[in-house]
């Protein structure tokens, strides 16, 4: 029997969207030397929930709707993920390669060696990596439903406790120096882009409050208003820990957002507070009429914006350099209103114009028509 449909994840993934897109728009922000510390922190900071997030709804969906009573498909499983998510990835990533080598005329890139490399690391697009750590959690699948299935409360704390400190020495102590050798170097250097241990905490848990949904749906019931608490003590808590590098420490802005981000121990707090709010808030809570379609429609066009967004940012900013205006904090709103419409639309007209011509759907979204 099918279980209901839970609409916390397609908002969740709209919201999150919408934190990947202002973590980019800061990044063309910074590029101002001048650019306001402040919105710098709402840009880069606040918004470090956004790419682990992601994994935290991709396992609870998954594990939601499996049958963790029944053996588990794992070739039936795969089939889907290479529908939904390879395809789209190699589209897109061959997409940017094209694109970036026709606009910069760098012709380069669209060497064998290099389109190989890209599609190994996801470094076509700087959003892209995401999808191939994605791609790995999925090729391990039978072991997450493995461990799932024997998890304890005691174990999550444990879990936990280890992905603090593997984040901790992967970001502040491992690097390449002294390393010459071209393919470990690129092994050590891009260990962000598919290393699923920089993430095994928050996919793990998605997929345990999915099988447990009934203990999870009471618990953030019962503890709804302390989750509340929880998500804004730990923003504080990563707030605090950026200006701390700046003001104490000395840190530029651009230091201090390389820091504090998502794997520090403050970004993993962040990271676990957030998840539980937006649900308890996606769930538990009322929410206004109005939202609820803004949200839904932020959702169900959150993959495309997603994929698509640097295409915006980047002929945003030409036309930007162009004319010869520094990106000030009202231009860098500005720009993350325009990113966000521009992308949205385009999605929308990309999900009608599939609808007349299917394969569009299918090599962008990883969207099939139902039979």
């Amino acid at each position: 029997m099918s279980k209901p449909r839970l609409a916390a994840i397609e908002y969740i993934r709209g919201i999150s969207m919408l934190g990947v897109v202002g973590i980019h728009t800061g990044s063309q922000y910074l590029a101002n030397p001048a650019a306001n510390m402040h919105l710098v922190a709402l840009f880069e900071v606040a918004t470090r929930f956004s790419v682990p997030i992601f994994f935290f709804i991709s396992a609870f969906g998954m594990f939601y709707n499996l049958d963790m009573a029944q053996p588990f498909d794992y070739r039936s499983f795969l089939r889907r993920r290479i529908r939904t998510v390879l395809v789209p990835y190699v589209v897109w990533s061959l997409f940017y390669l094209v694109h970036y080598a026709v606009l910069w005329g760098d012709f380069s890139v669209l060497s064998p060696f290099y389109m190989a490399f890209s599609l190994f690391f996801g470094t076509a697009g700087y959003q892209l990596y995401f999808m191939v750590i994605l791609l790995w959690f999925y090729l391990m699948m039978p072991v997450w439903a493995w461990l799932v299935r024997r998890l304890k409360g005691w174990m999550l704390a444990g879990l936990f406790a280890f992905q603090v400190a593997f984040d901790y020495w992967s970001c502040f102590s491992l690097n390449s120096a002294g390393v010459d050798n071209f393919f470990l170097k690129s092994l050590i250097d891009y260990r962000l882009n598919y290393w699923v241990m920089h993430y095994i905490f928050i996919f793990v848990l998605g997929g345990y409050f999915a099988v447990h949904i009934d203990g999870f749906m009471a618990f953030m019931a019962r503890r709804r208003r302390s989750l509340v608490v929880f998500f804004w003590l730990s923003l504080g808590g990563l707030l605090g820990y950026y200006y701390w590098l700046i003001f104490t420490k000395g840190y530029t802005p651009l230091e201090g957002i390389n820091t504090a981000q998502q794997l520090c121990p403050a970004g993993i707090v962040y990271t676990l507070a957030a998840s539980l709010f937006f649900f308890a808030i996606f769930t538990i809570w009322r929410l206004p009429d109005f939202l609820r379609p803004v949200l839904s429609m932020l959702g169900r066009h959150s993959y495309f914006v997603y994929l698509a967004h640097p295409v915006a940012i980047t002929y945003l900013g030409i036309l930007l350099a162009k004319s010869g205006r520094i990106m000030t904090a009202p231009l860098a709103l500005g720009f993350y209103l325009a990113v966000v419409l521009l992308t949205l639309a385009a999605a929308v007209c990309m999900r009608r114009l599939g609808e007349r011509f299917p394969r569009l759907n299918q090599w962008t979204i990883g969207v099939y028509r139902k039979k």
